[in-house]
């Protein structure tokens, strides 16, 4: 019986997640009303208030699920010995693809995860934990590869490569950049310079 309501509690969870995607995509999030909501899913308003408190936590439990297929997709994609950079790649690429499939999600996820709400800050920092967690991971072999330093905290690694995907996340949307190649391009470019510096190549030299 409990595993029928628990079928029957997922089952209506999605059909809120379908609806909000669905709506926030044609009619923006801000125009979006909780009673549109629950009429496209075919459940009672209370009913969505029962599963999610405001429209923000319908977003983050969007951002969950796109967490959850970013390093599935990688998982299937990616060779775990190829080059860092190409990892990396696969994934912004593969997170980059699935976010802006949602106009209004994508813009939203930028600013949500630089700028938490107060209401959504813990579920926010929730996500990056995991988020930086699993980006660890892959770090962790790039650097018994020698691929990295030893001697750098894996936090703050992380943190600088999902910031430089942030960053190109929020050029995409202030029109920056018209096209996916660009934003391949301009990644690649970002990733290269974070693992090989800003510094002349010859800078040791001239200073001995």
């Amino acid at each position: 019986m409990s595993g029928l309501r628990e079928a029957k509690k997922k089952k209506t969870r999605q059909a809120i997640m379908n609806a909000a995607i669905k709506l926030f995509s044609e009619k923006g999030f801000k125009n979006t009303s909780v009673d549109e909501l629950a009429k496209m899913a075919g459940v009672g308003k209370s009913t969505i208030y029962g599963y999610f408190h405001t429209k923000n936590e319908i977003f983050l439990a969007f951002c969950e699920d796109q967490v959850d297929f970013a390093f599935s997709d990688l998982a299937k994609k990616r060779d775990p010995e190829a080059p860092l950079k190409e990892q990396l790649l696969t994934l912004f690429m593969g997170q980059f693809r699935y976010v802006t499939k949602n106009y209004d999600f994508g813009r939203i996820l930028s600013r949500e995860m630089v700028f938490p709400k107060e209401l959504t800050i813990d579920k926010s920092n929730d996500l990056s934990e995991r988020y930086l967690s699993a980006l660890g991971e892959i770090l962790t072999r790039a650097i018994s590869r020698n691929e990295l330093r030893d001697d750098l905290e894996l936090l703050f690694i992380s943190g600088h490569f999902y910031a430089l995907y942030i960053m190109v996340l929020s050029a995409w949307y202030e029109r920056r950049f018209q096209s996916e190649q660009e934003i391949e391009q301009a990644l690649e470019k970002l990733l290269t310079q974070a693992m090989e510096g800003l510094s002349p190549k010859n800078r040791e030299q001239n200073i001995a």
